[in-house]
Formats: C-alpha cells, structure tokens, sequence
C-alpha cells in the first residue's frame, strides 16, 4: 500500500495542521523579535563596558604621567 491518494494528490487538508503551523510561524516571529531586543541590549551594555575600561585606562595613564612629572628634575 502506498498510501491514499488524497493525501498524495493533495486533496486532504487538515485545518489544524494548518492553524498549528500558522501559530508556531507567530512564535518564532516573536521569538525572533525578542533575540534581536536582546542582542540590542547586549551591544549598549558592550559600549558602556568599553567607554568604562577606556575611563580605567585613562585615569590610570594620567596619575603615571603626574607621578612621573612630580619626580623629573625642575629645571630653574
């Protein structure tokens, strides 16, 4: 038996196989949306981690170049 030629030809449609794949392509638009606010998220908090480690950096280089500054020989 191959089966029945409805379901071959095309014929047989079920309404909730239908109404289920409909639902299940709503889901992943959803979830697709929530992964790219997410993403979008995660890129703020990166430059804000970044402008941070910069600011750290920053800072620290300035208090060398005092320290190194407080030390040189003062010409006079």
């Amino acid at each position: 038996m191959e089966g029945s030629r409805f379901v071959k030809d095309g014929l047989w449609q079920d309404p909730r196989l239908e109404a289920l794949e409909r639902i299940m392509a709503l889901q992943f638009g959803q979830v697709e949306r929530r992964l790219e606010r997410i993403e979008a998220m995660i890129e703020g908090l990166e430059r804000r981690l970044w402008m941070t480690v910069y600011g750290v950096v920053a800072v620290i280089l300035t208090q060398a170049v005092q320290g190194i500054l407080d030390y040189a020989p003062k010409g006079g």
